[in-house]
């Protein structure tokens, strides 16, 4: 039967606190907010464990919505209900709207610049860069997946050969990858459950 995850070290004291964690970490996230996220919460906060900040951020992604707004208003909403999820999505978008709405003007008129474009191309390979050293930091949190380690890079193969290769729209991977490893975990830990339960049985 899996391990349960360890409890996180800390908790939030205040919804003003999420505010001004989800801030912080969100002007940080120049060229994505998901690693800053998980420094943040999981190694410099301690909110979270990994295994708990994976399975917040396995829900945000497969809900509408960018990732790491779902994630927060989800744990906002799990710490302080309605009040907590308003202050970490106010968190996530008030001053990084402000920003971007400055740096919008500033590209529009600048546009012409030939080091405008290639600052911005460089920005998209240290975005990819950045999402791949997350995943590759947040494996180890894969031990207690009721999946196991082998299925779970199983599926995340799969995922990049139907996306990268085969272009199947988003949607259908989530679908069909998504809709199988729900139902492998399900059975797996369905097969788990009874097993303990003979164990136990005199």
């Amino acid at each position: 039967m899996p391990e349960a995850p360890l409890a996180a070290r800390a908790a939030p004291a205040s919804p003003a606190a999420l505010f001004v964690a989800f801030n912080r970490l969100a002007m940080q996230g120049f060229g994505g907010v998901l690693p800053v996220a998980q420094r943040e919460l999981v190694d410099r906060l301690g909110w979270l464990t990994r295994e708990q900040f994976l399975e917040l951020l396995s829900l945000s992604q497969v809900l509408p919505g960018p990732n790491v707004i779902n994630l927060g208003l989800i744990y906002g909403d799990r710490c302080f209900g309605w009040r907590g999820a308003v202050a970490a999505c106010a968190g996530m978008l008030l001053l990084p709207l402000v920003v971007v709405v400055l740096l919008t003007m500033a590209a529009l008129r600048f546009n012409d610049v030939p080091a405008i474009g290639g600052a911005l191309r460089g920005m998209g390979v240290v975005a990819a860069g950045l999402v791949l050293a997350t995943a590759i930091r947040l494996s180890p949190g894969l031990r207690l997946n009721p999946l196991g380690r082998g299925a779970a890079f199983g599926f995340v193969g799969a995922t990049v050969v139907a996306i990268a290769l085969l272009r199947w729209p988003l949607p259908l991977v989530v679908l069909v990858l998504g809709g199988a490893g729900i139902a492998l975990a399900a059975w797996r830990i369905g097969r788990s459950d009874r097993t303990h339960r003979e164990d136990r049985a005199p």
